[in-house]
């Protein structure tokens, strides 16, 4: 009876050991911690802590990985008037070609712009020729204004280049009508500044400028599709002759231009 009332149970027994062993590894684990000296560095690069990081994750240094740009802002007080505050990344040769092509739009409008006139003469007289190459114009001079636009907004400085004058007289050499020469011409200038954005989207993507290699996309895509309807327009014009057939077309495509005409542009009365 007394041998059995001092019998510890069998569970309370493993769970006092338990708890002994844990207080011998905690007293001699201490007396280690305390010895042991934790040094870090006062600040790390973005390379140390990727490396320290056991988890995989690289973890931001803001305030260390800031102070290269920093140093430049509060450098501005001696900045001339060509420096920008917002420019960031944007290689010089970008700004050039950006420029370069802003004056490729400017001489396509002016060059629309002489062809409108002419048909607007009144020994020519085709309304529909004339709406067109007024809208295919401003559509170029709005390229431009874009392109401007864009140069403000990555830090850039816009400079225009002269435009040369074009041509007056687009009846051509009398093997084609007036109108499919000045329809086939569109037709060329539009191809070449579909390749004029191709090597300015090649700038962007040689200086690893992902947004301005997006923007000149968005270009690129609205250039295609005018250049499938120009198309359209000199294989249509190919089929049909002088004279009443080129009055017919004009008519349709003065039809064409009143549904897709901006409120900017207003059609020429018939």
């Amino acid at each position: 009876m007394t041998a059995s009332l001092l019998q510890v149970p069998t569970c309370h027994a493993a769970a006092v050991a338990r708890s002994c062993h844990a207080s011998r590894n905690s007293a001699i684990t201490r007396p280690l911690l305390a010895s042991r000296s934790v040094v870090r560095p006062a600040t790390r690069t973005y390379a140390q802590v990727s490396k320290e990081d056991n988890h995989g994750i690289v973890q931001f240094q803001p305030f260390d990985e800031v102070k290269d740009e920093l140093a430049k802002v509060e450098g501005s007080d001696e900045q001339t008037m060509e420096d920008s505050f917002a420019r960031a990344g944007y290689s010089r040769e970008a700004e050039q070609a950006v420029n370069e092509q802003i004056n490729v739009e400017y001489n396509m409008s002016y060059a629309y712009h002489a062809v409108s006139s002419y048909f607007n003469r009144d020994n020519v007289a085709l309304p529909g020729f004339v709406t067109y190459f007024r809208n295919a114009s401003l559509d170029e001079r709005s390229h431009a204004q874009k392109l401007m636009d864009f140069q403000q907004v990555r830090g850039g400085q816009t400079r225009l280049a002269h435009i040369t004058a074009p041509q007056s007289d687009f009846g051509g050499d009398g093997s084609k009508t007036d109108a499919l020469h000045a329809m086939e011409l569109a037709l060329s200038f539009e191809k070449l500044n579909f390749q004029k954005l191709k090597e300015l989207q090649a700038i962007a993507e040689k200086n690893s400028d992902a947004q301005m290699s997006d923007f000149v996309e968005a270009m690129l895509q609205e250039q295609a599709a005018d250049i499938k309807v120009t198309a359209d327009y000199v294989a249509q014009l190919r089929r049909v002759s002088d004279g009443h057939g080129v009055w017919h077309f004009d008519q349709i495509l003065q039809d064409d231009m009143k549904r897709l005409t901006t409120p900017a542009v207003e059609s020429i009365p018939a």
